[in-house]
C-alpha cells in the first residue's frame, strides 16, 4: 500500500508539538554536578602494586601516549640454595592525556589489572605539558574509581568458580567412597578368637 501523501509531514509536526509542550531543563553545571553512568570514561587510574611493567598496555596503544620507564633488580634467593630472581622495578609510568582518544585499549589489555576507569572528568588545564599525568597523580586518581556493579544473583557461575567447585565435589566424593570401603572391609573381616587360633 502506498503511502498516504504528507504523512511524514504529519508525523514530523506531531514530534515538533509533542516538543514545544515540554517544559525545558537545563542543567546548571558548574554549580550542579551531572550524574555520570557508572562506566562512563573520564580518566585512568593506575593501582601501582598490580602493574608487573609487562609493557602490554604501551605496546597496544594506538596513539603511543603511554609512557613507561623500569629498571631490574635482582631478588635474593628465599631458600637458602636457591637462585637469585631478577624482577622489573617502575620507575615512570606517565599518561598524555592530550594524546589520549580513551578507546580502553589498555585497561582491557592489562593481564593485573593494574589500570582502572575513574568517571572524574574535570582535569582542563591551561598549559598542554599539564596533561601529562605522572603515576603520582595517575594513584590519585585510583581513588574516586567507584566498586564494582554487585553480580546478578540469576547469572551462571564463572566457569573458574564450577571447575574448582567440580574438584572439591568430585575429591569429596572420592573421600567418602573410601572411607565406606574401609568401614565396610571392618564390619566383613571375622572376628579372632583365642579358640580359633588354638
Amino acid at each position: 500500500m502506498p503511502p498516504i501523501p504528507g504523512s511524514g509531514l504529519a508525523k514530523g509536526l506531531a514530534v515538533t508539538l509533542r516538543t514545544m509542550t515540554k517544559r525545558a531543563h537545563t542543567a546548571q553545571y558548574p554549580e550542579t554536578q551531572p550524574e555520570l553512568p557508572p562506566r562512563s570514561r573520564g580518566v585512568i587510574g593506575l593501582f601501582e602494586e598490580n602493574c608487573t611493567v609487562c609493557m602490554l598496555c604501551a605496546r597496544e596503544c594506538p596513539d603511543w601516549c603511554i609512557y613507561i620507564d623500569s629498571h631490574k633488580e635482582t631478588v635474593p634467593a628465599a631458600t637458602p640454595g636457591g637462585r637469585e630472581r631478577s624482577r622489573n622495578v617502575l620507575d615512570r609510568f606517565a599518561i598524555d592525556f592530550s594524546l589520549c582518544m580513551y578507546c580502553g585499549i589498555c585497561i582491557e589489555v592489562c593481564p593485573f589489572d593494574a589500570l582502572f576507569w575513574s568517571p572524574e572528568f574535570e582535569y582542563a588545564e591551561t598549559d598542554i605539558h599539564d596533561l601529562t599525568h605522572e603515576r603520582d597523580k595517575l594513584r590519585e586518581w585510583m581513588w574516586t574509581v567507584p566498586a564494582p556493579p554487585a553480580l546478578d544473583p540469576a547469572a551462571e557461575e564463572p566457569k573458574e568458580i564450577a571447575a574448582a567447585r567440580k574438584a572439591v565435589d568430585k575429591a569429596e566424593a572420592a573421600a567418602a567412597a573410601a572411607a565406606a570401603a574401609a568401614a565396610q572391609a571392618a564390619d566383613t573381616t571375622p572376628p579372632t578368637t583365642p579358640e580359633a587360633d588354638a
